[in-house]
């Protein structure tokens, strides 16, 4: 019996809305989001969240509620079991991270300190 794959991210319900929403009223055909990280900040590395025109060769592409995330291969294993969710204050309205791999945040929200995902063997595997 084949082994079901791991989801490497997933949306809530709020964030597939929005992601539609901004997708469809982007102007431009776009083919999803695309998600990373990159270094920088006080804690070292920032979350990213754009509009992907075009699959890039080395993208994880994940597909949940109906909303194409296309995951930078530099960053996959930062963000394997992430929910990105948006999250709206009276202050702001974002996309936010709720990724088990953090290990803290900068006091102002912007930063972050993630370390590496570990895959047990029988996920290697089965990748």
């Amino acid at each position: 019996m084949a082994r079901a794959r791991f989801a490497v991210m997933s949306l809530t319900d709020a964030a597939a809305d929005r992601a539609r929403n901004l997708i469809a009223n982007a102007g431009k055909p776009i083919a999803g989001l695309r998600v990373g990280v990159d270094k920088g900040g006080c804690a070292g590395m920032a979350y990213k969240v754009e509009f992907a025109e075009t699959i890039n060769p080395l993208d994880e592409v994940v597909e949940d509620k109906g909303v194409k995330i296309f995951i930078e291969s530099k960053s996959l294993m930062f963000l394997l079991g992430t929910v990105l969710d948006f999250e709206t204050t009276k202050l702001a309205s974002t996309f936010t991270f709720k990724n088990p791999n953090q290990i803290s945040a900068c006091g102002c929200g912007e930063s972050v300190s993630i370390t590496p995902a570990v895959m047990d063997a029988a996920d290697a595997a089965h990748a």
